[in-house]
């Protein structure tokens, strides 16, 4: 690829997985380069309603997965549905020198994602990717004085 350079990227767009949700209902996209505490601070605020759904594609799948955990710790009784999916992504590259009888290319990759629908009402509980609220009791470790 040394003879080559990237022309152009197009990403196909990817529809909710959530079919019936209100249309109002906010999203926070969370990219590679988004800081953790903006994306906090964007969710409590719209955390007043319902729901929330956070999105993240390849890199960013971890962060997003960091913030509703974030989330659910700060605000208890959360219902969450998972969804795993793929967008689509076609590169085009471009010869460095036309001249020297290379073609264009056209790349196309298939990126991971992840939508997550954090919910203070109920949901369906019977849909794969659910998970009920918990408690967070267990996981903080009592604190031992040692001498």
């Amino acid at each position: 690829m040394e003879n080559y350079r990237k022309a152009g990227v197009v990403e196909q767009p990817c529809p909710c997985p959530f079919p019936d949700l209100p249309a109002d209902t906010p999203e926070v996209r969370v990219r590679d380069g988004s800081k953790i505490r903006n994306l906090m601070k964007f969710a409590l605020s719209r955390m007043e309603g319902k729901a929330i759904v956070f999105t993240g594609m390849g890199p960013s799948v971890a962060k997003a997965i960091t913030c509703v955990e974030i989330l659910k710790r700060r605000i208890r009784g959360l219902h969450q549905f998972t969804r795993l999916l793929y967008r689509t992504v076609q590169e085009t590259w471009e010869p460095l020198e036309p001249a020297a009888g290379l073609d264009s290319l056209t790349v196309s990759r298939n990126v991971p994602g992840i939508w997550v629908l954090l919910s203070r009402e109920l949901l369906d509980c019977s849909q794969p990717g659910y998970q009920a609220p918990g408690s967070f009791d267990a996981l903080y470790l009592p604190s031992s004085s040692s001498e």
